[in-house]
């Protein structure tokens, strides 16, 4: 157990499975009282299990986030009344639909915008003004590779991502001069520890060919960033985007 957020609080959206799981963990780990909220209760609960095996502090609150303000306003609500007050938000419940803009259709555009881009900016709005009372708070966003760098699938998520990172950038503006910091971390290709029988023929194993890293990464290399963004390290650091990405976005893609 490390002491990096010891005596601080967390809402994690999202972290019942994968990043935000992993995220919930390591937070935990470093002594923050996290608030795992997801829709699967029984993975939720899962994640409880492990943090209160690592002697770290954790509770599980269910919601599902359809990006409206009662859904929003009820989960802020809900997970303040549990641990007193939040201080630090990060904004991972997102959904990727693998269409193409000609295969979107109107009610999967609403969906994806409500979860990825509704769903953070409402909930920030519903948690901001305690922070701000207190004149202190973080806020770390999950943006994406692909927000930068097209890709032939994924226009939709794509953009929703485009439009977190912005909202970052605003709300370091908008936040900081009130005590609050607001950051994003943009990650790669990341893979769940899950065998998909795919091995190095992977998608995401072919997309990071050439790159610094030559491999895809794991949801613990997004966790260990968010820590640092969660403390008071990062104290100096506003309204940046963060890549964790092996390298895929900055640096150009030599093919073997």
């Amino acid at each position: 157990m490390g002491h990096r957020l010891e005596g601080k609080t967390a809402l994690i959206t999202g972290s019942t499975s994968n990043i935000g799981r992993a995220m919930a963990l390591e937070f935990a780990s470093e002594g923050a009282h996290v608030v795992v909220s997801g829709r699967d209760e029984s993975r939720g609960e899962a994640v409880i299990a492990q943090i209160a095996e690592m002697g770290g502090k954790g509770d599980l609150v269910v919601a599902d986030l359809d990006g409206s303000v009662e859904a929003c306003s009820d989960l802020a609500a809900r997970a303040t009344e549990i641990v007193g007050r939040i201080d630090v938000l990060v904004n991972n419940a997102g959904v990727f639909p693998g269409s193409t803009t000609l295969m979107t259709d109107e009610a999967t555009f609403d969906h994806v915008y409500a979860v990825n881009v509704k769903t953070p900016y409402f909930l920030a709005a519903a948690i901001v003004p305690s922070m701000v009372e207190r004149e202190n708070g973080v806020i770390i966003n999950l943006g994406s590779w692909v927000a930068r760098l097209g890709v032939p699938v994924g226009s939709l998520y794509s953009s929703t991502k485009g439009a977190v990172e912005t909202l970052t950038r605003a709300w370091a503006s908008e936040f900081g001069p009130l005590g609050i910091r607001v950051n994003a971390i943009a990650p790669g290709v990341i893979r769940t520890p899950v065998d998909d029988g795919f091995g190095d023929q992977h998608p995401g194993e072919m997309m990071m060919r050439g790159t610094p890293a030559g491999h895809s990464g794991s949801p613990d290399a997004i966790a260990h960033a968010a820590v640092y963004l969660a403390s008071d390290e990062a104290r100096f650091v506003h309204g940046t985007i963060i890549d964790v990405d092996g390298g895929r976005v900055g640096v150009a893609v030599l093919c073997p």
